[in-house]
């Protein structure tokens, strides 16, 4: 979708011509617009008043002026909102890695509440929670009318005390209740072991402020214990992963890589493009690495694998990822005010690629066995499903399959993955590295941004 901005210049031209031979003087474009805007803003006044004064029961100014606003950034794309103080304070609380509640990531989906990915052992992902299903109701209150975060602070609440979630699933969307209880969610963003004694595997499940140094100890873990040429690479999971901060993704992106460009971002405006490059230092000792994905990979996911697919650096496997190629940056509104969640990026890939709406293909796909119960209900939609997302030309793609079995005998990417870094199958991935396209985004830190679906 395209961001929306002030769109009535075409209109203020036309009025302006129209005013000629009035007592009112000639206006420019620029100033007509303006004069447009200020008029909006009146009848937004005036409209308030009407409610304040005229409505069948005294309203609630604060909930009033809070509810335009959130509505105002919803209608630019699903990733942008409000934050009320409150859920700004949540979210800050999230990002280190510490939070109350189910262990569920979320969007808005047709009005309903979809699940992106559960976390791994939180109440959520014991109680069966999948990625794509849609919440309809919270405790027998339907969520439709419910803004997204209305609808997360609901699940929300003290730990212990138990909610109801009505979950539809599948293309019947069969409803099915089910009860769980909140908890004290602390995640561990990177969780690691060994396969075999010869390949080191890490699953980061989101990108918090814990998970760079989480991949660095898990790396340094596994070249102690499989010293020099008994290592024989790394199997990095990012399947379901949600997203997180951006910043953490370039630090994991940089532990794989010597040098080159991780990936720029560009807004609106020229001058505010940056570019993330590495910084020299391989803390992997270049050992070849696998890279697992799916239809729940999003956002700094999928910033991780395009930039170790674009330097050739790691073989892609498994589906296709969600396609969510936008930044959103926290912008804190003033002590007790709250903060807005806007999107003010799109970000590119090293060789260029914008994968907004289409998400990265595997350099190997490989489908998973579902069983027949979950058959139906294993793929996601991807961004390209999103009411209002950000469009990217005509051949936008649609989500993916997003299933990964408990059981890892039986999760065959793993096995793939596996197999590649024994030397038992072909990685059928191009060795030479791509060069990257910068488009003008200069070097620049990290600013406080994020790159995960609203939460």
């Amino acid at each position: 979708m395209r961001k929306v901005s002030l769109i009535l210049f075409g209109a203020a031209l036309g009025a302006s011509t129209a005013l000629i031979g009035t007592q009112i003087p000639f206006l420019t474009g620029a100033s007509a617009a303006a004069s447009d805007t200020y008029r909006s803003l009146n009848l937004f006044g005036d409209v308030f008043e009407k409610i304040r004064s005229d409505y069948v029961e005294k309203p609630d100014d604060s909930k009033l002026v809070e509810t335009a606003i959130n509505g105002m950034l919803t209608s630019l794309d699903p990733h942008s909102s409000y934050m009320d103080a409150k859920s700004f304070r949540d979210m800050q609380v999230q990002t280190r890695g510490e939070f109350g509640g189910l262990g569920i990531e979320v969007t808005q989906e047709e009005g309903f509440v979809k699940v992106v990915a559960p976390i791994d052992d939180t109440p959520a992902s014991r109680a069966g929670i999948m990625a794509g299903d849609l919440i309809s109701a919270i405790d027998d209150e339907n969520v439709q009318g419910l803004t997204l975060n209305q609808a997360v602070d609901k699940m929300r609440g003290p730990v212990n005390t138990s909610v109801k979630l009505t979950v539809l699933r599948g293309t019947a969307r069969e409803p099915r209740e089910i009860k769980l209880t909140r908890a004290v969610i602390q995640i561990r963003s990177v969780r690691w072991r060994q396969e075999g004694n010869d390949i080191g595997y890490i699953r980061i499940t989101q990108f918090t402020e814990q998970t760079f140094d989480g991949v660095k100890q898990a790396l340094a873990k596994f070249q102690q214990d499989m010293p020099g040429a008994q290592l024989k690479g790394y199997i990095l999971d990012l399947r379901n992963n949600p997203g997180g901060l951006l910043d953490q993704s370039v630090s994991v992106s940089n532990a794989f890589l010597d040098r080159g460009e991780i990936v720029s971002t560009r807004g609106r405006n020229a001058d505010q493009a940056q570019r993330y490059n590495a910084r020299p230092g391989d803390l992997s000792k270049g050992k070849p690495v696998v890279v697992l994905i799916n239809g729940g990979s999003a956002s700094a996911s999928e910033i991780v694998a395009g930039a170790l697919q674009d330097h050739k650096r790691a073989t892609i496997l498994g589906t296709r990822s969600f396609g969510k190629g936008s930044v959103q940056t926290i912008i804190p509104l003033g002590s007790g005010s709250g903060a807005l969640r806007l999107t003010t990026a799109r970000y590119y890939t090293p060789s260029g690629r914008s994968i907004q709406a289409k998400g990265i293909d595997p350099d190997i796909q490989i489908l998973q066995d579902v069983p027949d119960e979950l058959k139906g209900r294993d793929e996601t939609k991807g961004e390209a499903a999103l009411k209002g997302h950000l469009k990217n030309g005509e051949d936008e793609k649609g989500g993916s399959q997003a299933y990964v079995p408990p059981d890892a005998a039986k999760d065959k990417q793993l096995i793939a993955a596996m197999d590649i870094l024994r030397g038992n199958r072909k990685a059928e991935a191009d060795p030479k590295p791509v060069e990257a396209k910068p488009a003008d985004p200069k070097p620049a830190d990290a600013k406080p941004a994020e790159a995960a679906p609203a939460k």
